[in-house]
């Protein structure tokens, strides 16, 4: 078990020690905020020599996907990153990445998308991203950030997965905030990682064809080994977070956490940085004698479905806390976790707030308005669809 260096730095340069560590071999990048400094800091690694990779400065997000997706397939180990209207940009590469099973690391610090523009931070970009196939961990600290990353290439690379994988992060909040972080020996990341050794590439001794036309009786076949993929990703999800803790000393991985749940009446769930003010808020108030808990989503694609109703099954509500919507249905995670409960005989009331879109500040007076909301729901024995929007600056609605 190994300590590792212990050092405060940016969130961004966490994750760009985490990807050097694991020694890519084609990184390809295009920069907008607030991802730049990931790329930045391993262009300079690159230049350095401290990092032995290709790296490719693409002329849009399009390309750089493009860059990696034949990189990828020749049998190279590879790595991007993005946000907001850029990742967006990349969609109809990654579905061909995905549905060619091509295990490329993206990280994706996540930005509200436009319009009106802004650059700050919520869930639509990568919440939009959820239907190619790539796997999709949100995290919410720095070191949770450095961690998961390592994790990552196990688990896109592993044969009965081979999947891309979107690592998430909250932009600003944790691209360009200080932690202190514990880093790993480069060594022990390295032995951890392992070689990537695909079963198959393009080789021009051995030619193979990729994204070939598929007729009526083919392409249904292959989402059918994408849904397989990602089933399959779950149990590899929680395996090689539990090697990690086991080589490391730490847990940072696997599908969901739990915290307080046990006899909680009303839990909160979300993923990514709000996280940790909730937790903050379920301390003060288990002090004051209300029975309140958090699950925390970590794998939003493999979705976590037997996890969570195995955390929640005391629970009489669960607030489930989005920040990104779908027009006209409401909150995404509170739509997958209403589906988790479909024909259960049992099942909490599963309220849905919409909260920090667009940046909008979620903080502990919020989080305690939709817990009285959420008790307020339970005493009147009522159901509610509708999402509840949380902080509408209504003088402008």
């Amino acid at each position: 078990m190994m300590t590792g260096k212990v050092a405060i730095m940016e969130g961004s340069r966490a994750v760009a020690e985490a990807i050097r560590a694991c020694q890519p071999d084609v990184i390809s990048a295009y920069p907008i905020s607030p991802q730049t400094h990931i790329v930045e800091y391993l262009a300079s690694y690159v230049a350095s020599g401290k990092l032995q990779s290709k790296y490719i400065r693409a002329d849009s997000e399009f390309s750089a996907a493009s860059i990696l997706a034949g990189a990828s397939a020749a049998g190279a180990r590879t790595y991007t990153a993005s946000s907001s209207q850029g990742l967006l940009l990349m969609t109809e590469v990654i579905f061909n990445i995905a549905s060619t099973r091509l295990p490329v690391v993206l990280t994706t610090v996540n930005r509200a998308v436009s319009a009106p523009i802004t650059i700050q931070p919520d869930h639509q970009d990568s919440m939009t991203l959820r239907d190619p196939g790539i796997i999709q961990i949100h995290v919410e600290s720095i070191q949770e950030a450095y961690d998961t990353h390592i994790q990552a290439f196990r688990i896109a690379e592993d044969k009965e997965i081979m999947l891309p994988i979107m690592v998430c992060m909250d932009g600003w909040i944790l691209s360009h905030s200080f932690e202190v972080v514990t880093m790993l020996p480069d060594d022990e990341i390295s032995a951890f990682v392992g070689n990537f050794k695909p079963e198959q590439r393009l080789d021009i001794k051995k030619p193979l064809t990729y994204g070939a036309y598929a007729d009526e009786d083919r392409l249904m076949e292959y989402r059918y080994t994408l849904m397989v993929a990602q089933q399959k990703a779950k149990g590899k999800i929680e395996e090689i977070a539990t090697e990690f803790r086991q080589t490391f000393g730490r847990c940072s991985g696997g599908l969901i956490d739990s915290y307080r749940c046990e006899d909680a009446d009303i839990l909160f769930m979300a993923m990514g940085s709000l996280v940790s003010t909730i937790r903050v808020v379920v301390d003060e108030m288990r002090n004051e004698g209300h029975k309140v808990g958090l699950v925390k989503v970590r794998s939003y694609r493999p979705f976590p479905t037997e996890a969570i109703r195995l955390s929640c099954q005391n629970a009489k509500a669960i607030a489930v806390i989005d920040k990104s919507i779908s027009i006209n249905i409401g909150g995404i995670l509170a739509t997958e976790v209403k589906s988790a409960y479909y024909h259960q005989p049992k099942r909490p009331r599963i309220i849905s707030f919409l909260a920090g879109l667009g940046g909008k500040e979620v903080n502990r007076l919020s989080l305690r308005q939709m817990h009285a909301q959420s008790l307020q729901i339970c005493k009147q024995d009522v159901w509610i669809d509708e999402p509840i929007f949380v902080g509408l600056n209504k003088d402008i609605l």
